[in-house]
C-alpha cells in the first residue's frame, strides 16, 4: 500500500493529483506542519521518516520518497499506461526531465522564498526587502516559462504529464500568493485544475 503524507495546497498536492491520475490504490494521512504533537510534521513518528520535518512524504513498502518531483516521477513509473511521463522516447524524456528540472530550480523558488521570509522562517530571520527581489524573479522566471511552452496546450510532447501537475500546481502557489500571473497561464491553470483526477485532490484536501 501506498502512503502518502501531505497538507492542503503545499508541494505534496502535487504527489495527491499524480496519485489520482495515476488510479493507484493509495491511503493519504493529513499532516499538520510545524506542529509537534500526534499527526504532526514535528512529531517523533514524522520526522522517522522524514527528518526534515517537511512534505510531502511517499511510503510504498520499504521505499520512502520526501522530494515532490521523485514522487511524482515514481508514481509515473508505476503506472506506464497512464503515460505520465515518457518512457520509449529519450530525448522527449530529456525534455520532460529539463522542463521538471526548471520548475523546481527555477520558477518555484520566489514562492519558496516568499513563503520562508512570510511565515516559515523564524521572525528575526525575516528579510522584508527581500519581496522586490522575488517579484523580479518571477518575472524573470515567466519569461523563461514563455519559451518552455511556446502556446503549447500542455507542458511537454503535447499531451498531458507529470510536468503539466508541476506547473499547474506551481502557477496556483503563485496565485495564492498574491503574484502578478498573465491571463493565459491562468487559463492553464484552471484548465488542468478541471481534471477529474485534480478535482478529486482538491476534494482530498479540503475534507481535512
Amino acid at each position: 500500500m501506498i502512503r502518502l503524507y501531505g497538507s492542503g495546497q503545499a508541494r505534496s498536492f502535487r504527489a495527491l493529483w499524480a496519485l489520482e491520475e495515476a488510479g493507484l490504490d493509495f491511503e493519504y494521512h493529513h499532516v499538520k506542519i510545524g506542529q509537534s504533537d500526534e499527526g504532526g510534521s514535528r512529531h517523533p513518528s514524522y520526522l522517522a521518516l522524514n527528518a526534515q520535518g517537511k512534505i510531502p512524504t511517499l511510503v510504498h513498502d520499504d521505499l520512502v520518497l520526501t522530494e515532490s518531483a521523485a514522487i511524482v516521477n515514481y508514481i509515473a513509473a508505476l503506472a506506464p499506461e497512464k503515460q505520465l511521463m515518457p518512457f520509449d522516447d529519450h530525448a522527449l524524456r530529456a525534455k520532460y526531465d529539463e522542463f521538471c528540472f526548471f520548475v523546481l530550480s527555477d520558477l518555484e523558488q520566489p514562492l519558496w522564498t516568499t513563503g520562508k521570509h512570510r511565515f516559515v522562517l523564524p521572525e528575526a530571520y525575516r528579510v522584508e526587502a527581500v519581496f522586490n527581489t522575488v517579484q523580479w524573479e518571477f518575472k524573470r522566471s515567466l519569461k523563461a516559462l514563455d519559451h518552455y511552452m511556446d502556446d503549447q496546450e500542455f507542458a511537454v510532447g503535447n499531451r498531458f504529464t507529470c510536468a503539466d501537475i508541476l506547473l499547474a500546481q506551481t502557477i496556483n502557489w503563485a496565485l495564492r500568493f498574491g503574484f502578478d500571473v498573465p491571463q493565459p497561464y491562468q487559463e492553464y491553470r484552471e484548465r488542468l485544475y478541471q481534471r477529474p483526477a485534480c478535482q478529486r485532490a482538491v476534494k482530498a484536501v479540503t475534507s481535512k
